[in-house]
């Protein structure tokens, strides 16, 4: 399997560090919202990648963070739940947007059964962090502030240490403006925070530190450092997220994960999937261009649509969302369902050889995700085999198989499709029956009301063939 390593800026074979195993972290979404579709790509792009891992025959190690506590979530549970305890209001509020955000995972498709999910407010990964504070305090990495400990990049970069392992770093893409969007304050414009003092009405947790009574909560980057060593150890093989992570979270990861460490690496590949652009812009809700899943799903689209789309362009490609593309997608969709839908159909079981076709088509699809992850090539010839069925028909007895793969590498929900009812094939039945006996007004009406209960017809030399309209 080939994967772009950001790390070393090219495409490489992936050599698991343990044995078959490919351990795999996600940064996850910061839980005081709604994930917008933009965040969603993110975590289709992880999935699809999970999937592609176990494809190739590795096991596969997936653990996925959630951030709930940082500045916006203290500051969302407080509009909120104004007066109640600050840690009961925090965990009120994240717990309502995991779950909506888990919901939205599944109706995408992804399988969150997969994954391991890790909250930051767990008291074993709170314990973690303040356990790696107290060695980079005492290794000099880290100082204490009047309001938190940082760390220091001054002091890592003084250990022979690389910063800027992911990019490269110069005065534009380290100036202040850009930090200060991560809502960290610096004593310098490189440094980061490692813990925050509290604040009047924020929750807190208990630390001490040089003999200062510390009581806060962690920043941000040391999160996902403890999370990922905790779930997978250090070094792990795959550490994935969106482009917009790579500066300065994922970049501050490696320091404070490496710092007190002989060996560099604190994962062996970065994977970044690209922005979702609305009208060329990136979708973010602080330019107010986003849509969640809701909306997506208010408008009539099948969510499935949305994560046919996102694989219809190259994880490292940026996407522009338009409605009218995402149409297109759910129109393919709606052919690559009728397709799987023919396993209900014995009258589609026409051809022997159509198996072959199948195999040919699944090596291709198999090679093109295994090449970084070619979902669009993958595509081509998934379609192009959904198509040839209205000619050749289906092999019944290779069909749900083929889609059990399918769904292994892609997550379209084509392998569990349910059968009609039995009044509705009924319907099937008798209409069948009023054209071969040319009965031209019962044929139709009977096609009518099939169509009223979202099912079409195809007529062929063998029959009527229905799929959901």
């Amino acid at each position: 399997m080939q994967l772009y390593n950001r790390r070393t800026r090219s495409v490489e074979a992936l050599k698991p560090l343990d044995g078959n195993a490919v351990r795999i972290y996600t940064c996850g979404p910061t839980v005081y919202d709604h994930a917008h579709i933009g965040n969603l790509s993110s975590f289709v792009f992880a999935d699809t990648l999970r999937r592609a891992v176990q494809i190739a025959g590795f096991e596969a190690q997936h653990v996925m963070n959630y951030t709930d506590v940082d500045d916006k979530t203290i500051r969302r549970s407080t509009e909120r739940y104004p007066g109640e305890d600050p840690q009961k209001r925090l965990r009120k509020l994240t717990d309502e947007y995991i779950a909506l955000f888990s919901d939205d995972m599944q109706r995408i498709g992804n399988d969150t059964s997969a994954v391991r999910f890790m909250r930051a407010t767990d008291p074993i990964v709170i314990e973690g962090m303040k356990q790696l504070i107290i060695k980079l305090h005492e290794a000099g990495f880290a100082y204490l502030a009047e309001d938190g400990v940082y760390f220091s990049i001054e002091t890592y970069q003084k250990a022979g240490k690389k910063y800027g392992q992911l990019l490269e770093l110069n005065a534009s893409n380290t100036s202040e403006a850009r930090i200060q969007n991560d809502e960290y304050d610096k004593e310098s414009v490189h440094d980061f925070a490692l813990w925050k003092k509290q604040k009047e009405d924020e929750p807190a947790w208990d630390f001490a530190l040089g003999g200062q009574d510390m009581a806060g909560r962690p920043g941000w980057h040391i999160e996902c450092s403890v999370m990922s060593r905790q779930g997978l150890g250090q070094p792990f093989d795959i550490h994935t997220g969106g482009v917009d992570l790579i500066f300065p979270h994922h970049e501050n990861e490696i320091a404070q994960s490496t710092a007190l460490e002989s060996d560099p690496l604190m994962a062996t590949v970065f994977g970044h999937n690209e922005h979702i652009l609305v009208d060329g812009k990136k979708m973010s809700k602080s330019a107010h261009n986003f849509y969640t899943l809701a909306d997506v799903v208010g408008k009539g689209y099948d969510p499935l649509a949305f994560r046919l789309k996102l694989l219809q362009s190259h994880y490292r490609s940026q996407v522009n969302f338009t409605w009218e593309s995402l149409e297109a997608a759910q129109n393919l969709l709606k052919k690559l369902n009728a397709w799987a839908d023919l396993k209900h159909q014995p009258r589609a079981n026409k051809h022997t050889d159509v198996a072959k076709h199948y195999a040919e088509a699944l090596r291709a699809m198999m090679a093109a995700v295994q090449n970084d992850l070619d979902t669009p090539t993958a595509l081509t010839h998934l379609a192009a085999l959904a198509a040839e069925s209205e000619e050749q028909g289906a092999d019944l007895e290779k069909l749900q198989n083929l889609l059990n793969v399918i769904d292994r590498m892609l997550g379209l929900g084509l392998s569990n499709r349910p059968d009609i009812t039995e009044d509705q094939k009924q319907l099937l039945t008798e209409r069948d029956e009023a054209r071969t006996a040319k009965d031209w007004a019962a044929s139709d009406r009977l096609r009518d009301e099939l169509a009223a209960q979202g099912i079409g017809v195809r007529d062929t030399a063998a029959g009527g063939l229905w799929y959901r309209s």
